[in-house]
């Protein structure tokens, strides 16, 4: 059977060109001159700063380009200042989360492949099979919305990883063939996945059995026994079945392989930093410019003014965080004391980002003394602070050879013996990579889950006081072999002032 090869590095999108600006006529007289040329410059900076193209801010730093095309329109014009503050904001921290990070490279795909085809036979499985999606994206690029805009249909296209022996170097690496429907095959060649030669297709006509035609195919023939096939936790029931009918040996995902997605790799890692990163730092800007009700909108599309995709936002004032992701109507109104929860995923090159902060909206005076604190804050400060020790104590237990049970459990303790723990009502955390949730997860009857150096996961415990308020925290943690994980969102928040 040909072997894929390494080849060179999937093409990269152009990225948008800059703005040029429009030159002033001469003037006759110097002043005149110079009061031109100011106008100009400070319409175009206006500008600049609300369309997202390169400027040289107040602080004097510059910015890569930024293509307005990327900003949804606001439902309101009296958003408008909001979103400017909000971005320009964002773009003064010089982008500093995106520094020399780029799309996965080919050879990562072919490095997971090869991982996954050791995996299958440490796990005695002959073949991996796989629909698009989540998984599907993780080892050849190509999601479920890529395949089918519309919605999966009934037609099964399926990628399958078999673990074969390379002569030369006697290494077991990945052999991957396609089932695909026959009057697709152009299409799915078509989808420039990471393969150094043509993939190999196994075509199937609308009138045959496409399970039959993977049994007759012959890419099983050297087995002695009914190919054994482990299939992703995203196929869907009727395909499983479809190869069970057909006298293959159908088990579920489990084992090394689906600890292959579980650890990251270093391209996967800095990616990761540079989503949550960067999410966490849009949080950060936009609460400088809080003055509205309606926040999702701008703090979206700050989000995208720094090259990220919003996927999810829950964003909670008081009582209505009391529910940790909402449900309620929503017409809370922001005030200075209220507490606001912002919960906020984004997309980077694939990988996702899930981050929490609960914070005072900043026209709301920080006390300099603990004295001058108003008694009808002290319970919010009180339970800010334990939130923030529980996810403390966590961080100490998230290491190499740990269960994923005792994470969740450190942070219970600190809960429970502060007098909260009925109100901690959910797992501490879960795996995050190319789905904002990966297995493993982090709650506290999976004993039997062990950490192991690379894995990432969240930290975000809450309170939830009923009528009053919640309070949750959410960072993102590399797990490493004797030594507190690694924080993969920049900085931990330092105060309901400071998040």
């Amino acid at each position: 059977m040909t072997l894929s090869k390494q080849g060179p590095v999937l093409p990269q999108f152009a990225g948008n060109g800059l703005l040029q600006n429009k030159r002033t006529k001469n003037r006759s007289s110097v002043r005149d001159l110079l009061r031109v040329a100011a106008t100009f410059l400070l319409i175009g900076f206006v500008h600049r700063v609300y369309q997202g193209t390169p400027i040289l801010s107040f602080s004097g730093k510059y910015h890569g380009a930024i293509d307005h095309s990327v900003l949804k329109p606001l439902s309101s014009p009296d958003l408008e200042s909001f979103q400017r503050c909000s971005i320009k904001n964002l773009l003064d921290t010089d982008l500093y989360f995106l520094k020399n990070i780029s799309p996965v490279s080919f050879s990562e795909y072919q490095s997971r492949r090869d991982r996954l085809a050791n995996a299958l036979v440490a796990d005695g499985a002959d073949a991996f099979l796989v629909e698009p999606g989540y998984t599907f994206k993780y080892y050849a690029n190509v999601s479920q919305v890529e395949w089918e805009v519309w919605e999966p249909e009934e037609r099964p296209f399926v990628m399958v990883v078999r673990p074969v022996l390379e002569p030369e170097t006697g290494k077991i690496v990945s052999n991957t063939t396609f089932l695909c429907p026959s009057f697709e095959a152009e299409r799915a060649r078509l989808l420039d996945m990471p393969f150094a030669e043509p993939i190999q297709i196994i075509p199937w006509e609308e009138h045959w059995n496409p399970y039959a035609t993977l049994m007759s195919s012959g890419i099983f023939e050297d087995l002695n026994h009914a190919p054994r096939l482990m299939v992703d936790e995203e196929m869907r029931d009727f395909i499983q079945r479809g190869f069970s009918k057909e006298g293959f040996d159908v088990i579920g995902l489990g084992g090394r392989v689906e600890a292959v997605r579980q650890t990251k790799s270093q391209e996967e890692i800095d990616i990761l930093r540079a989503v949550n990163t960067g999410t966490v730092e849009a949080v950060r800007q936009m609460r400088k410019c809080l003055t509205e009700n309606q926040i999702i909108e701008v703090l979206d599309n700050t989000i995208r003014a720094a090259g990220m995709e919003p996927f999810f936002d829950i964003v909670l004032f008081d009582e209505n965080a009391s529910n940790p992701h909402g449900g309620t109507n929503g017409t809370k109104v922001l005030e200075s004391e209220s507490f606001v929860l912002i919960d906020v995923g984004a997309h980077l090159h694939g990988y996702s980002s899930d981050i929490c902060r609960t914070f005072f909206p900043p026209f709301l005076k920080k006390p300099e003394h603990n004295e001058d604190i108003p008694p009808r804050l002290r319970k919010k400060l009180k339970v800010w602070d334990i939130i923030f020790e529980a996810q403390t104590a966590s961080i100490h237990q998230m290491r190499a050879g740990a269960t994923a049970a005792s994470v969740d459990l450190a942070a219970r303790a600190v809960i429970t013996d502060a007098g909260y723990g009925e109100a901690f009502t959910h797992r501490v955390g879960h795996g995050i990579g190319i789905k904002a949730h990966e297995s493993p997860y982090l709650n506290k009857g999976n004993i039997h889950t062990i950490l192991e150096t690379g894995m990432a996961f969240t930290s975000e415990p809450g309170i939830y006081l009923v009528d009053e308020f919640g309070v949750r925290h959410e960072d993102i943690l590399l797990v490493q072999e004797d030594s507190d994980p690694i924080l993969l969102t920049g900085q931990r928040a330092q105060g309901p002032w400071d998040p």
